[in-house]
């Protein structure tokens, strides 16, 4: 760890709220608008932020993230580095907001941008999913021809109730053209998920995020699925990759339930090793919360970095979709001077 992140500094934490331009359904939620903390770190020169948005079915909101980062904040203003944060703060959006600050203030003291302290090599344009909230098949498939003409690759948040093969189905006529994945956010039984996989299967669908609920994972080991299963709700950091084996064949990390870029990189290496591919994901967020993400994503084989596209306004600068692709201008983050 460089002897910049031992140094002094002061911390300050906002709350955030951003306006949805349209409401999303998942399974068991829909969500209008979004409430970000927002971390700021300065040395009284250089300043480093960082964005989170929580993990909401763990109750990981604004309120109880500000008084996790409020009762380690003697720690972090003492110079607290990226590897301590680790034990002092567990899994979730407080730890994510303060460690990517710290990435960004670095950055700034050293001249050197995150990703070359992250040793990623320079970050190149991604291609993302877009995600369609769950709705009637027709409204689904008018969004994905419509207001989505641009995107290269399509998620549709399903929702176990009997329709989701005729979603499937309407947006693949819809878009003859693009990747399709599907997310069930635990919505499937296993008897459900057998039941539409050949509807999957005849749609082309090339991913099923999260059929089953949080401890039904071993369930999945008697599913035959040609279409590749990945874990979100069942892997949060670390300590989760392993177990995912037999079961999943790709995790989707989330900084917001990891705890930051630096856990992230660590996963994206672990999931590496044990033949697991890997996706780079978002909880929602502006320009900042996705620009650190696009880091893990140099590497991962699928990318889903959306967030701002629901919001009715972003940071600015920020990051650009165009063509199905997101990058990310020098200025949005983790760059030296900006």
């Amino acid at each position: 760890m460089s002897k910049f992140s031992a140094l002094r500094t002061n911390l300050g934490i906002a709350v955030e709220t951003w306006k949805m331009s349209q409401p999303l359904t998942i399974t068991g939620h829909t969500f209008d608008e979004f409430r970000f903390v927002v971390v700021t770190l300065s040395d009284g020169v250089h300043q480093g932020r960082g964005e989170a948005a929580g993990v909401y079915y763990l109750n990981d909101v604004p309120e109880t993230m500000i008084a996790q980062i409020e009762a380690v904040r003697a720690h972090v203003e003492s110079g607290v580095t990226r590897e301590e944060l680790r034990s002092i703060l567990p899994p979730g959006g407080a730890r994510n907001a303060v460690d990517c600050a710290l990435w960004d203030l670095e950055s700034k003291r050293i001249g050197k941008s995150v990703w070359q302290l992250a040793g990623t090599g320079a970050p190149t344009p991604l291609l993302t999913t877009y995600t369609l909230g769950a709705d009637t098949p027709e409204a689904m498939a008018m969004c994905a021809r419509d207001k989505y003409r641009d995107a290269k690759a399509i998620k549709l948040k399903l929702l176990g109730d009997g329709q989701d093969a005729a979603r499937v189905q309407a947006v693949r006529s819809a878009r003859d053209d693009v990747w399709i994945g599907v997310d069930a956010n635990q919505g499937f039984t296993v008897d459900t998920l057998t039941a539409l996989l050949p509807e999957f299967i005849e749609a082309r669908v090339q991913l099923i995020e999260q059929p089953c609920k949080i401890g039904d994972e071993a369930q999945l080991e008697n599913v035959r699925s040609p279409i590749p299963l990945a874990a979100d709700e069942s892997v949060q950091s670390l300590s989760d990759v392993s177990a995912l084996v037999g079961r999943f064949q790709v995790i989707n990390i989330k900084l917001d339930k990891c705890g930051g870029l630096t856990e992230a990189l660590l996963m994206a290496e672990q999931a590496r090793l044990l033949g697991l591919r890997v996706m780079v994901g978002n909880m929602g967020g502006t320009s900042l919360a996705m620009a650190p993400a696009m880091i893990v994503g140099q590497s991962c084989d699928v990318v889903d970095l959306d967030g701002p596209l629901f919001l009715t306004a972003d940071r600015s600068p920020a990051i650009i979709y165009e063509h199905g692709l997101v990058s990310a201008p020098t200025g949005v983050y983790g760059w030296p001077g900006a």
